[in-house]
């Protein structure tokens, strides 16, 4: 039988990481912002999670060292980084957390239309203000453009991230959901000359369900020195184990909102691995949540992942991987079982 260990001492693989009190902090990328290894996603606030769960996630979070809050202007047409920002002062203070947002997207339109992206200089600009106002504060810790958009000229986009820097209303800058050559192109053209902004970290998607991001977009950011934020590290849930004997009626998966992130995951392979990852949980004595939660957290590249809990209660299993670490047989095993050309990942 494997097994694990718990240890609030245990050093950090990936990034170079510090000790605080409580959850240990890590460098993202090449910059000089610690965060904490683990991220808070409020992508639910104001929408599946209430006031009084989000104030209840925020104060389990913080209580358990964690710093790294990661909001959208384009989160709940804006509800999240509202919710957060009537906190910051009564629930934690400003200066406890690092507040990473992000802008492009634009608000749902009224006749139906959905949603789109708009990266333009203009429209960055006035949603960082929006977004401050929101926040209740001069300035952000990292502004990231959500999404890559070719309505606007990318020279153009990132311009607006000097702007935001020079202007002081935000601290560092990063990118979210660029591809391997995107991420490159960005990163490299805002080290080309002096006075440019560069680009301190990336946000992208990234499990041991969806590890598509390991040929081009990691490996860019090792090379230019962003450090990864990885959003869905429990691919919806999936991972948890909870859709294993079905979809339970109060999950992601039966919300007709939601239900696009869990679906691509219940599928053939996705049972293999998280019938993998089970069992490994089983073998160490942690739950499924802990060991697939772990692995994310310590591949290279990685400075933490972001949970986006719907309740306090869900968070409060994540918040316990800080004690985790998983042996290097149990790693090799993931890998082989989840990763590209293993008999899980061939064609039928």
């Amino acid at each position: 039988m494997w097994t694990g260990s718990r240890s609030s001492l245990a050093g950090a693989s990936g990034p170079s990481s510090i000790s605080l009190a409580g959850m240990r902090q890590r460098r993202l990328g090449s910059s000089g912002l610690h965060v904490s290894r683990l991220g808070l996603g409020t992508w639910l606030w104001g929408l599946d999670t209430d006031e009084h769960e989000a104030r209840d996630q925020l104060a389990a979070f913080a209580g358990a060292g964690g710093t790294l809050v990661d909001t959208s202007a384009g989160y709940g047409d804006g509800l999240s980084e509202q919710l957060l920002g009537s906190m910051l002062g009564v629930v934690v203070d400003r200066d406890d957390v690092v507040i990473a947002t992000k802008a492009g997207r634009v608000r749902r339109r009224p006749a139906g239309g959905g949603r789109h992206w708009d990266t333009s200089r203009a429209h960055l600009t006035r949603q960082l203000d929006a977004s401050l106002r929101r926040l209740g504060v001069d300035a952000v810790d990292l502004w990231q453009v959500h999404v890559w958009s070719d309505q606007a000229p990318w020279e153009e986009t990132l311009s607006a991230l000097d702007s935001a820097v020079t202007a002081g209303k935000a601290h560092y800058v990063g990118v979210s959901n660029y591809t391997g050559w995107q991420t490159a192109a960005a990163a490299a053209w805002q080290r080309a000359l002096p006075g440019r902004a560069v680009l301190a970290s990336t946000q992208i998607e990234y499990s041991l369900l969806n590890r598509d991001v390991e040929d081009e977009v990691l490996p860019a950011a090792e090379a230019l020195g962003l450090g990864v934020l990885a959003y869905s590290p429990l691919a919806g849930g999936v991972l948890t184990g909870k859709y294993r004997a079905g979809v339970p009626a109060d999950s992601r998966g039966a919300s007709p909102r939601l239900e696009s992130v869990v679906a691509p995951y219940l599928d053939e392979r996705g049972r293999s691995i998280v019938e993998a990852v089970s069992r490994a949980a089983e073998g160490l004595g942690l739950s499924p949540l802990e060991v697939a939660l772990t692995w994310v957290r310590d591949r290279p590249a990685v400075t933490a992942p972001i949970v986006g809990a719907r309740t306090a209660a869900q968070l409060n299993g994540a918040l316990g991987v800080e004690e985790v670490e998983l042996p290097p047989q149990i790693m090799q095993a993931l890998d082989e079982v989840s990763g590209f050309g293993s008999e899980t990942d061939a064609p039928g």
